[in-house]
């Protein structure tokens, strides 16, 4: 692990095997950081903050080196998409695609680091009022398994694009991208001074749990499941650190008899299917017009029929992996569950015997939606599918459920469009098209799917501090 200023083992020499979860192959071994590797991390990272190095350097120069960053991670984007294929289970085409788009990202903050302004406020009197926007500090970023390197990304380039200083913790069962690429970046000499960003690597708990509690920092970004989230808001409450919390979801697509059935089929399976369904934004409901139902169901069975499961460096691989067998045993558990209270599946439904943690692809059809189906993140490639007959009754069903990350309106109908747009309750609605997300729009989530945003020109609003300065002329 890299931190206070070198790479280095555990001070107390403990070490965590890694694992390639299509064969269980173990790949590496990894720092099990201790208490005092913690705050040692987390003091390097104070004065490095405190030495104004990073945070008083010419915004304009904070943006090309992480320009420099962005191309580093471009140019050996391959390698680290192997890495992160190998270690994670997903397929290497999906794995490049993430590692460009954290690429892409860096970019698009290299552009903002020298637009962070301030703006002057009239007032009464012969005065001159202002604001200034100064950097937040010491940031600590607790990356989940899913998409390592990319989430990773999402968060630390605009908390770097500000001038703070990186504290990044990778889940314990896949710190190998995020090292890697921080080797990159050494080795790529763009300019970042020392202890700007560390990486910790260790038991999550442990170190999410110091590194909230700490008064020495300043601000903490973590996605994860709903329960860890609180666990780390209620920690970090002591020192009214502000966190930034990116949680789970149920999305759903919303489906009306007008939709195009062929693209519509291809799209729901891209979103649940993708990355095994091990997504917060994965689209796990299908809600869909009774007219058209038993079509669109077919469709979607056939077109996954064609995605080859397998090791995620195979050619041709569609669906690889998930992460562990253990959260495997967690999705047939939590399916089982479901189907206990209705529902039948209309295919998959089974692990995949042998070595490695494979699934089938399952889609179940009626699902209520008082169903664990219908209202609870499985996390894994499982489709709940629900009729409706009525917009209203659409409506009803796709705000029935307590998380409000990203949901899907499939219809040609523009203004049924915009209204469900306004109406549905969650921080991002896609019509005629699902997943998407980019660096410069705001990822964002409503009820128990978060607080705060990611990614967008509002996302520096976390890693900035308001200052008021009034001056009597």
């Amino acid at each position: 692990m890299f931190t206070s200023g070198s790479w280095k083992k555990s001070s107390s020499g403990e070490g965590s095997d890694v694992i390639n979860p299509a064969t269980g192959e173990v790949i590496a071994t990894v720092p099990k950081a201790n208490l005092d590797d913690v705050n040692a991390c987390i003091q390097s990272s104070r004065e490095a903050f405190q030495s104004k190095e990073w945070a008083s350097i010419d915004p304009a120069q904070r943006g090309r080196i992480l320009q420099k960053m962005a191309t580093s991670t471009y140019a050996n984007a391959k390698m680290l998409a192997e890495i992160e294929s190998t270690n994670n289970g997903k397929t290497f085409r999906e794995a490049l695609s993430e590692i460009r788009y954290g690429a892409w990202t860096l970019e698009y903050f290299a552009g903002l680091s020298d637009k962070i302004e301030g703006k002057t406020i009239p007032v009464p009197g012969n005065r001159l009022n202002y604001t200034l926007r100064q950097p937040l500090g010491v940031t600590a970023h607790i990356i989940p398994w899913n998409f390592p390197l990319q989430l990773a990304l999402r968060s630390i380039a605009p908390a770097l694009a500000a001038g703070c200083t990186v504290i990044a913790k990778p889940a314990s069962w896949t710190p190998l991208s995020l090292l890697a690429w921080l080797e990159c970046i050494q080795g790529a000499e763009t300019g970042l001074p020392e202890n700007v960003i560390q990486v910790i690597t260790g038991s999550g708990s442990m170190i999410g749990d110091a590194i909230a509690g700490s008064p020495m920092v300043d601000g903490i970004v973590i996605t994860g499941g709903v329960d860890t989230g609180k666990s780390v808001m209620a920690k970090a409450s002591e020192n009214l650190t502000p966190v930034t919390l990116e949680l789970g979801g149920k999305g759903a697509n919303v489906v009306f008899s007008d939709a195009n059935i062929k693209y519509c089929a291809k799209a729901v399976c891209f979103g649940i299917f993708m990355n095994a369904g091990q997504m917060c934004w994965a689209g796990s409901r299908l809600i869909v017009h009774e007219d058209i139902h038993d079509a669109l169901v077919e469709a979607i069975i056939a077109e996954v029929a064609k995605w080859p499961i397998g090791p995620g460096m195979s050619e041709g691989v569609r669906i690889g992996s998930l992460v562990h067998t253990t959260h495997r045993e967690d999705v047939l558990n939590l399916l089982k569950t479901g189907l206990e209270h209705g529902g039948k599946v209309v295919t998959g439904g089974h692990k995949i015997d042998g070595e490695g943690a494979f699934m089938q692809p399952t889609v179940v059809i009626d699902v209520d939606v008082n169903n664990p189906l219908f209202q609870e993140e499985l996390f894994g490639p499982v489709l709940s599918v629900t009729k409706f007959s009525t917009d209203e009754q659409a409506l009803e069903m796709v705000n029935h459920s307590k998380f409000g990350l990203l949901n899907g309106v499939w219809t040609n109908d523009l203004s049924r469009a915009h209204r469900l747009a306004r109406d549905i309750h969650s921080g991002m609605i896609s019509i005629n098209e699902y997943p998407i997300t980019f660096p410069q729009t705001a990822f964002t989530g409503w009820k128990q799917s978060g607080i705060g945003i990611e990614q967008s020109q509002e996302a520096l609003n976390f890693y900035t501090k308001v200052k008021n300065v009034n001056v009597k002329l």
